[in-house]
């Protein structure tokens, strides 16, 4: 422990949990200091509302997060769960291969019905989304106390974490399943630590590590492999070999839940888009070293290559916290040389994802390195509240202040540089974090809660200075669906009935009078999942998988749009009875944009129900054949005698045949690995047909039975028992340790960190 010359630099004293715990004072700090954390970001996270109500309500999380929640929701409220194929939202459908909506995840589930009662979507994000910046928050500060951090400096860094850029603008605005699953990580790196120092039982690790698993997404996954990994250095280092055994025998525990979660994605992968998962670079998301370097800036603006036209990013993605280089002068650097055995573990978390962030834009699954950012800044927050907790230097404070300043200056100048039309919110930024760093250096001298409340002061103050200046994320699309669930079905719902295919476009719907608004386009068109809440059974659903026939077919992109020739392959015959893509899908409802197709003449059995300046409904006018299931059509002299889909898995046909040869059995269903087809105990083959279409050959030496349908998510039953034999396996290492600990009767401590 380093010697402090300063009364009021000194640290907080070395108290172990079960002291702290037993104190009043102890008991009164031991929970004020999170109580204060969770305060702060609840209120600092609706500061962005200030100047955007649909800050949250954004990009993908409009497109599809926030309306599959919804959906998601309402199966689960009727007894539906868990929804692993959804055949009527077609390629957005299959939910096992999304991986992303975490089913077995309880978090995710009670989500699902909490955004289902709520009537509009926007308040439902800002809900879901600061109740995991919480977590997260209360994740970091765990995380720095069990390093030995002081109170008040893991409430500083846990505060600042959440509304770093790329955190702010990216995961919790956009891509609401990465906010979800970073915000468990530090969870499992504080518990996975306790643990080695024999101060939790493993079940608790298991527990977490599975919720981050089961979340769906990968780099969550990812973090929990490198954070075991730096832990297993970390306790390597020590030669603690029965911790090291524990952490190893629990992450195997942990990583049994994998292949439950992504083996249906790797199973279907061969179907949809995302075969190619190799190592390539286009640029895409990379930050550069001197990104990184600007974390203090807070109008700095990456010049990243994006999915906007514009030469950069317009928000301050690489963003960490204001306070981290001003302060560099002053803190107490000799702590890491003094603690450095108890840090590697963080040494590795922070060297792994340093690599990772300037990384090729593809590595396997991983893609747009720029996502790990954050992560990166996790392990930077928890070595940075470790040297803060030492308190400040109060020695030559003209030389500190100077390198202060120059750090200031040239960061302001740096920002100036990428983006000079932000000139004057340059020099207010400088202006404001000078004074912020004055107030600090000034307020430590008076004791360290008064230097934290001004940290988070500055947090809070260019927060609203970033979210004035920088309102949205424009390099992505704000969409501006309405959030509101009555008025979502107010304008659509009664419209268009039955199974619904419509042929759009954003661009055509940027055009509309009104353009991409409640009152314009989005009164006859939506897109991604937004025709969920609104009550209509669409083909349009936002995915991230794709199924290549079908986006081939109709020119269909992830979030649903289409094209002219889309539309024409729909009414073009595809088998010899001249049976069209419409029937074989079983559509009741075409919606077409005039600016794609102007006057579209409806084909037989079809009807113009409508028709204004911005679009024709057509409309099935014949009852379609065999109501009860998906059979769309059949040839080879079969008389089908009963169609009937019992759920979206599973569907039952009983035919007659001539035994005039083979036939055939086109379904209103994606064929997605992972189906089977039987008749009288004997399998029969499965095809692909137009557009991707599900097609059960039936040999011609079988005249009649019942073709019974069936579809599993690739991998299922050895995902389950994997999953299972890794809950045994922790429920033995938890009763093992119990035992362990009631027959010593006390605790162990292998940790020469201070903790509490």
């Amino acid at each position: 422990m380093s010697v402090v010359r300063d009364r009021a630099a000194t640290p907080e004293p070395h108290v172990g949990d079960d002291e702290a715990a037993r104190t009043p004072r102890g008991g009164r700090a031991r929970w004020g200091w999170p109580l204060l954390t969770t305060g702060l970001v609840v209120v600092l996270a609706l500061i962005p509302l200030v100047n955007n109500r649909i800050f949250y309500y954004w990009d993908d999380s409009a497109a599809q997060f926030m309306p599959t929640w919804y959906h998601l929701g309402e199966l689960i409220r009727s007894g539906e769960w868990p929804p692993y194929l959804d055949v009527d939202a077609w390629m957005g459908g299959n939910y096992a291969a999304e991986a992303l909506f975490g089913l077995y995840n309880p978090l995710y589930v009670a989500n699902y019905v909490l955004v289902s009662v709520l009537p509009d979507l926007a308040v439902a994000a800002t809900l879901v989304k600061i109740e995991f910046l919480v977590v997260l928050a209360l994740g970091v500060y765990l995380t720095c106390r069990e390093h030995g951090a002081a109170r008040w400096a893991s409430s500083v860094f846990a505060v600042a974490l959440p509304f770093s850029g790329f955190t702010l603008y990216f995961d919790t605005s956009v891509w609401a399943a990465g906010l979800m699953s970073f915000a468990l990580v530090p969870h499992v790196w504080w518990s996975a630590r306790k643990m080695a120092r024999g101060r939790l039982n493993p079940i608790w690790v298991f527990l977490i590590g599975a919720l981050t698993i089961t979340t769906g997404n990968p780099y969550g996954t990812l973090g929990v492999c490198i954070v075991l990994f730096a832990l297993l250095v970390e306790v390597g280092l020590r030669r603690e070999w029965p911790a090291l055994r524990q952490l190893v025998l629990v992450g195997l525990c942990i990583g049994a839940t994998v292949p439950l979660v992504y083996l249906a994605l790797l199973g279907s992968s061969s179907v949809t888009w995302r075969t190619g998962q190799g190592i390539w670079n286009d640029g895409m998301l990379v930050p550069g070293v001197g990104d990184l370097l600007n974390l203090s800036s807070p109008t700095y603006l990456p010049q990243v290559l994006n999915w906007s036209a514009r030469s950069g990013l317009t928000v301050p993605a690489t963003y960490f916290a204001w306070f981290v280089l001003p302060l560099v002068p002053f803190l107490r650097w000799q702590v890491l040389r003094e603690r450095w055995r108890e840090l590697t573990g963080v040494g590795v978390v922070i060297v792994a994802y340093f690599l990772l962030t300037v990384s090729p834009s593809q590595l396997w699954m991983f893609r747009w390195p720029l996502r790990l950012v954050e992560a990166f800044y996790l392990g930077v927050a928890i070595l940075l509240a470790v040297v803060l907790s030492a308190g400040l230097h109060r020695d030559r404070l003209r030389q500190r202040a100077a390198v202060s300043g120059v750090l200031l200056v040239l960061g302001a100048y740096l920002s100036w540089s990428a983006a000079p039309q932000f000139g004057k919110w340059h020099a207010l930024a400088l202006l404001v974090t000078a004074a912020l760093t004055a107030l600090v250096v000034r307020a430590v001298r008076h004791g360290h809660t008064r230097a934290a409340l001004g940290l988070h002061l500055g947090t809070a103050l260019v927060l609203l200075l970033q979210t004035s200046v920088f309102s949205g994320n424009f390099n992505v699309n704000p969409y501006y669906f309405p959030h509101s669930v009555q008025e979502l079905r107010a304008n659509v719902d009664e419209r268009y009935r039955g199974t619904t295919m419509q042929f759009a476009s954003l661009p055509l719907a940027a055009a509309h009078q009104g353009g991409l608004s409640p009152d314009g386009a989005w009164r006859d068109v939506l897109f991604g999942s937004a025709y969920r809440p609104a009550g209509v059974n669409s083909v349009q659903a936002y995915t991230g998988m794709g199924f290549r026939d079908f986006s081939e077919t109709f020119c269909m992109t992830f979030i649903g749009e289409s094209c002219p020739a889309g539309y024409r392959n729909l009414w073009s015959p595809r088998d010899a009875a001249g049976t069209t893509l419409a029937d074989m899908m079983r559509l009741d409802t075409v919606v077409v944009q005039r600016g794609m197709v102007d006057d579209p003449q409806p084909e037989p059995g079809w009807a113009v129900r409508e028709r204004d300046d911005d679009v024709t409904v057509l409309t099935r006018t014949e009852p379609r054949q065999w109501p009860d299931g998906r059979l769309g059509a059949v040839s080879g002299g079969v008389e089908v005698v009963s169609d009937v889909s019992d759920g979206d898995t599973s569907e039952t046909v009983r035919f007659t045949s001539s035994g005039g040869g083979a036939a055939t059995f086109t379904f209103a269903r994606l064929n997605w690995p992972g189906y089977t087809a039987h008749v009288g105990g004997r399998e029969l083959p499965i095809s692909t047909g137009p557009a991707g279409l599900l097609v059960v050959e039936v040999p011609e030496d079988v005249t009649s039975g019942d073709i019974t349908l069936e579809w599993t998510p690739p991998g299922f039953l050895p995902g389950i028992v994997a999953a299972l034999v890794g809950l045994v396996g922790a429920v033995a290492l938890g009763a093992l340790a119990w035992w362990r600990n009631r027959r010593s009767g006390q605790f162990r401590s292998v940790s020469p960190g201070r903790v509490a």
